[in-house]
């Protein structure tokens, strides 16, 4: 096992041992908010802990490192689910609705809104050159809908399917035109959270 960039990679790329490390890291974090914080409303809690100190670990390189398996997803969003339990006036609210509350997302749902995000800056963004080794558009004739839809590559390495290239396709040829006429990023973010709203 080595560590690049702060990533810890092995010879089969499960990274269960990177979510845990992550896991560890947010844990130790928020037992010290537990500690030291006198005010715990949600408006100082969700931008200074949530925004400040939580997001930057479990999203860190996470298009690379994403979690592969059902236990270490879960793992991650124990995490998310222990932080907004600390805010006050929440605590008897289930996660899914301390999550509505709070206007975020699950941290699977903002993976794939990163996925995607970062699909478009390659695919019609500003990093179309990176974009064409990257990807593989179907021809024009078999398009529908979606006018940048990409090709689905069969691999026969379990490790491969979970690359970002490859699982990123499925969600991407999912999505309607109108998201590929947007005419900035930010309305396609905004477009996005609208659709991942419906699935928290």
């Amino acid at each position: 096992m080595e560590r690049h960039l702060g990533v810890l990679v092995d010879d089969r790329l499960p990274m269960n041992q990177q979510c845990a490390l992550v896991a560890k890291k947010v844990i130790g974090i928020l037992g010290c908010m537990k500690k030291g914080a006198a005010n715990r409303s949600r408006e100082v809690l969700l931008l200074f802990l949530y925004s400040d100190l939580l997001r930057p670990h479990v999203e860190y390189c996470v298009q690379f490192w994403a979690p592969q398996f059902r236990k270490d997803e879960q793992l991650m969003e124990r995490v998310q689910r222990r932080a907004t339990r600390m805010m006050r006036g929440l605590e008897h609210l289930s996660y899914k609705e301390r999550l509505r509350e709070l206007g975020l997302f699950s941290l699977k749902n903002r993976r794939l809104r990163g996925d995607l995000i970062n699909a478009c800056k390659y695919l019609i963004g500003g990093c179309q050159e990176d974009g064409a080794k990257l990807f593989s558009l179907v021809s024009r004739d078999r398009r529908r809908g979606n006018w940048h839809k990409l090709k689905h590559r069969k691999v026969r390495l379990n490790m491969r399917k979970n690359f970002f290239t490859l699982r990123v396709t499925e969600h991407w040829n999912g999505l309607p035109r109108g998201f590929m006429g947007s005419p900035s990023l930010e309305i396609l973010k905004t477009r996005l959270d609208k659709v991942l709203c419906n699935l928290l």
